[in-house]
């Protein structure tokens, strides 16, 4: 299963890739890459970035239900993430200490931390699912590449 799957974000990286060469603007950029893996990714139940603005992580481009417009510092996988500064995968948000239901219907995420031309974090790209369990290696593996696109 996992080579299906590198394979297909290898597909859809080259899709993003030819996709957003119209523009360097990271804010478009990321609202193509969300639309494209909501709709290309079986059980991507909401699909978005955050941002980091002076201290806070603010709802950027995303796919999928409302959601929450700021969350909690140092709160949840999202803060997770950043304060590791590496992805982190979340098999039952249930069990995470400190998750931040912005939908009850959610039940595993990732979430990649999107690093800009500098190498600083300046957002992250978040992904949950109503399955249990959703997301593996090979998710994380083909995200991690996928956000690179953003700041090229």
């Amino acid at each position: 299963m996992e080579d299906r799957n590198l394979a297909r974000y290898e597909r859809v990286y080259k899709q993003v890739a030819g996709l957003i060469s119209a523009t360097s603007h990271p804010i478009t950029r990321m609202a193509t890459m969300a639309a494209l893996l909501h709709h290309k990714m079986k059980d991507y139940f909401w699909t978005g970035f955050y941002f980091l603005e002076g201290g806070d992580l603010i709802v950027g481009p995303y796919q999928g239900p409302v959601a929450c417009l700021k969350l909690k510092k140092d709160v949840g996988v999202c803060w997770a993430a950043i304060n590791r500064g590496e992805s982190v995968v979340v098999g039952n948000v249930n069990e995470f200490p400190g998750h931040i239901a912005c939908s009850s219907l959610s039940n595993s995420e990732i979430v990649v931390p999107v690093k800009d031309k500098m190498g600083q974090i300046v957002a992250v790209l978040d992904v949950d699912s109503r399955a249990f369990n959703r997301f593996e290696d090979s998710d994380r593996q083909g995200l991690e590449k996928l956000v690179t696109l953003i700041y090229q």
